[in-house]
């Protein structure tokens, strides 16, 4: 997994790497201008902080998420090499927002007013997902923020639990989408079935952009 986030104006000349969820136990090592940040128990690498970040990777511009092109990532596991971390980051680009079909739904053991939700995604694929929405039910169409999602907040979706039940994702409201016109009320989105597909893409810049 590979998220990749500028943001000069409020962060400085910074570039965030996240490879995985953080953990409670981490480790942070600093070598030139890179600072990693690792599993204390396993060792492995959670993410990166790249120092004066336009400096290293050429034409480097964005502000919030961003999509390193080959050059730029090229450069960034040269940096990496050369700083002594033995890590190669690679691309991710599997699309992280997806249509799904809630296949069934029941109710959690634990709360009187979440359920958990069996959606099909892409490639026939299920999530197990948690949902509190007061207007979630089984056959409909909504969008699913996988494991890997960065949220218009800046938010990201990692695989975790709600009350003792495994959840992997979240179905999403309008209003957490960033949609134009949102609805300021608590409710998932429920896209149209005869114009949405489980296991396509949503593109979420698209939808934003419609006024």
């Amino acid at each position: 997994m590979l998220i990749t986030c500028y943001n000069p104006t409020e962060l400085g000349d910074i570039l965030l790497v996240v490879l995985a969820a953080d953990v409670s136990e981490q480790r942070v090592s600093q070598k030139n201008n890179i600072i990693q940040f690792s599993d204390s128990v396993s060792g492995q690498p959670i993410g990166y902080n790249i120092l004066h970040a336009s400096e290293l990777l050429p034409n480097l511009t964005g502000n919030g998420r961003i999509q390193l092109n080959n050059e730029q990532l090229q450069c960034l596991n040269a940096a990496l090499q050369q700083a002594g971390f033995n890590t190669e980051v690679k691309f991710d680009q599997r699309p992280r927002f997806v249509v799904g079909l809630i296949e069934k739904l029941e109710d959690h053991p634990n709360s009187n007013h979440l359920h958990i939700a069996q959606v099909q995604v892409e490639d026939q694929h299920k999530l197990q997902i948690v949902c509190g929405a007061p207007n979630v039910a089984a056959g409909q169409i909504v969008v699913v923020a996988e494991p890997g999602a960065m949220m218009p907040n800046g938010e990201i979706i990692w695989p975790g639990e709600l009350r003792g039940v495994a959840s992997a994702g979240m179905i999403c409201s309008a209003r957490e989408l960033g949609l134009p016109n949102a609805p300021q009320k608590r409710g998932i989105l429920v896209l149209p079935a005869d114009e949405y597909q489980p296991g396509t893409p949503f593109d979420l810049a698209k939808h934003q952009a419609v006024k």
